[in-house]
């Protein structure tokens, strides 16, 4: 579990300076041939992870129901996102480690609803979430460095 969350960690750094690096135009572009932009794939990382953990524990999380909805599976860009927003989602990337860390050491976690992801994941555990979402945000993490070669 320890190399799971230090990747995560490591993870939510490297994504942490897209939002650093480009300006809010750039955020919001979509390239031509790509169906979303930098800053959507970052909202999409946060509320996953809200997802993949939190509500397949029968938990709330800490992202409202609006968010979630914004970015969830499924979903593309349905506007440009506003320097407000582009700030909540920046602040959530590296401030949602510190509580999962402590609801991890508070065991909350201990209803987990086996499943199997739409990429074929066999999810039986919050490890095992914790596990997959680092490949998810991997997955995103290349999506963008590709957006980011069109900017």
């Amino acid at each position: 579990m320890e190399a799971t969350l230090k990747s995560w960690k490591t993870s939510r750094q490297l994504l942490l300076k897209f939002l650093e690096e480009y300006d809010t135009t750039q955020l919001n572009k979509i390239p031509e041939g790509f169906s979303n932009n930098l800053i959507w794939n970052i909202g999409h990382i946060i509320v996953a992870q809200q997802g993949l953990v939190y509500k397949s524990s029968g938990l709330e999380g800490y992202i409202s129901d609006e968010l979630f909805d914004l970015y969830k599976p499924g979903t593309k860009p349905s506007g440009n996102t506003s320097p407000e927003e582009i700030q909540t989602l920046k602040n959530l990337l590296t401030e949602l480690i510190p509580l999962t860390l402590k609801d991890l050491e508070a065991g909350v976690f201990v209803n987990y609803k086996e499943r199997k992801t739409a990429t074929g994941f066999h999810l039986a555990n919050v490890q095992d979430a914790l596990e997959f979402n680092n490949f998810h945000e991997g997955l995103h993490m290349g999506y963008m460095m590709s957006i980011r070669k069109f900017l």
